[in-house]
């Protein structure tokens, strides 16, 4: 026998065939858990910040991904124009938005 038979033969098995969706269990369940806990969070928290950011109205307090508490003057559709203290006035992207000051400190 030269070494190439041997390695092609492969394990002996005594009458027993594995299934082979038991070898992929583990994988799934992996995905499964990866879903669960990573994406599906994830996907959540987005949708709801999206939610967020297209129902702000003039008048509204937000804060902003640089942590600039400011208020609302002014909706455009992918823009707002906001009031931060001092009077001074800033031209912001709606996706600089992060959350409403009312929520800071909570853990949703």
């Amino acid at each position: 026998m030269n070494i190439a038979s041997i390695l092609l033969m492969g394990p002996q098995t005594q009458g027993q065939e594995t299934n082979p969706i038991m070898s992929f269990l583990p994988l799934i369940l992996i995905m499964v858990v990866f879903y669960f806990f990573f994406i599906r969070p994830q996907m959540k928290k987005a949708k709801d910040q999206r939610k967020y950011r297209e129902a702000i109205a003039k008048g509204d307090k937000i804060i902003t991904i640089g942590g600039i508490h400011a208020k609302v003057i002014e909706v455009k559709d992918t823009t707002l124009l906001i009031e931060v203290e001092g009077g001074v006035k800033l031209l912001i992207e709606k996706s600089a938005v992060v959350m409403d000051p009312s929520q800071v400190g909570q853990n949703k």
